[in-house]
């Protein structure tokens, strides 16, 4: 792609949700929904009944679609339908900012993996595979589901859910074999432990741009409903009033041009546990005319270059979230990144930078991709 191409539409995150039974898969996605940050989010499931929105009074058909009453959508599909469905959640009139497909009886999670990245569908990206593990019953899902090693090697995020049922040491030691179920070649996924599949919504997807709250009078959405009834039924002493599982993250904001080639070197080589990186980029000379979106979740990196707006500051803005970083550390690397205070470009370091371009131009994606 040239890097003067216009910017594309933006894309919508579609995330994969897997977990074997008894995880709390369900518990987490419902989690999602009824703290989704303000996001509208479509949900592809292939049982209804799995989504706790009495409200509904749904009963699920395979094929069918229907409103969650706050924005969100929720689809009932099977595997061979997915493609189909994705573009009737992409639609304008969907109006979503995140997909999650709950992956339990579709297909294998590597393969609905596979399936969002060779979509022709344009208004998608891949937004991580997630997948949520019982640390109280690791060892016996282990022995009922070998294949689970499978999925630990390919996932960009774990969830050791129920950790509130084991002690630390268990903790660790569960998390010492998922890090150890890592593919050949790349670090583990990170992991975030979490009790009742509470996970901060920030962890999978941005707070959204049109929050719900903007009006000062609006109708009680399901997620109001739902939120009171859990803090009703919990009580003062239940758990719906515990935190978020923790993460960290890194903001990192520089005034002056990154060097192309350190910071791919820098994405290249970045730690276990460095789950998501969003923001964008300065390349300076390297392209006057564009800042370049950078969306990085496990391994997948995408760079998605978009003109500077008139009069707007020429910065890099970037935010890391992992769990188990080095805040520190990473933020000295990020500065590492930057160009070196030198003279005005000439012709040839205008020729040197545009080189140094070319392992970004590999993750820009092609105008010919979105047709």
């Amino acid at each position: 792609m040239n890097a003067s191409s216009p910017p594309r539409k933006q894309q919508i995150p579609v995330i994969v949700l897997a977990g074997f039974l008894g995880s709390g898969k369900t518990t987490l996605l419902n989690h999602l929904l009824r703290n989704r940050a303000g996001n509208r989010i479509g949900v592809i499931v292939n049982d209804f009944g799995a989504i706790e929105i009495d409200a509904m009074t749904v009963s699920g058909q395979v094929g069918s679609t229907v409103s969650l009453g706050n924005g969100c959508l929720c689809c009932a599909v099977d595997a061979s339908e997915l493609d189909t469905f994705l573009e009737t959640l992409t639609g304008p009139a969907a109006r979503l900012d995140v997909i999650v497909i709950e992956a339990s009886g579709l297909a294998e999670p590597q393969e609905l993996v596979r399936m969002i990245l060779a979509s022709e569908n344009p208004h998608i990206v891949y937004g991580g595979l997630v997948e949520v593990v019982d640390a109280a019953e690791f060892d016996a899902t282990r022995e009922r589901h070998p294949e689970i090693d499978r999925h630990l090697a390919v996932a960009d995020l774990v969830v050791l859910n129920k950790t509130d049922r084991v002690g630390h040491e268990e903790q660790t030691r569960v998390q010492d074999v998922i890090a150890a179920a890592a593919a050949p070649g790349r670090p583990g996924a990170a992991v975030i432990r979490a009790a009742y599949g509470r996970i901060d919504p920030e962890l999978l997807f941005d707070p959204a741009l049109r929050p719900d709250g903007e009006e000062k009078a609006r109708q009680l959405t399901f997620e109001d409903l739902l939120r009171d009834r859990s803090e009703e039924e919990a009580g003062e002493g239940g758990h719906a009033h515990h935190l978020h599982a923790a993460y960290d993250s890194v903001s990192f904001t520089a005034d002056v041009p990154m060097n192309p080639r350190r910071l791919m070197a820098f994405l290249d080589s970045r730690p276990q546990g460095l789950y998501r990186i969003k923001g964008f980029v300065d390349f300076g000379v390297g392209d006057r005319a564009n800042k370049y979106a950078l969306h990085a979740v496990g391994r997948f990196l995408r760079f998605d270059p978009r003109p500077w707006g008139r009069g707007e500051p020429r910065r890099t803005q970037l935010v890391l979230i992992g769990s188990g970083i080095a805040p520190d550390a990473l933020h000295k690397e990020l500065a590492d990144c930057r160009e070196n205070a030198a003279p005005a470009p000439d012709a040839t370091r205008d020729a040197a930078h545009e080189r140094s371009m070319w392992g970004v131009l590999r993750y820009v994606q092609r105008p010919d991709d979105d047709a």
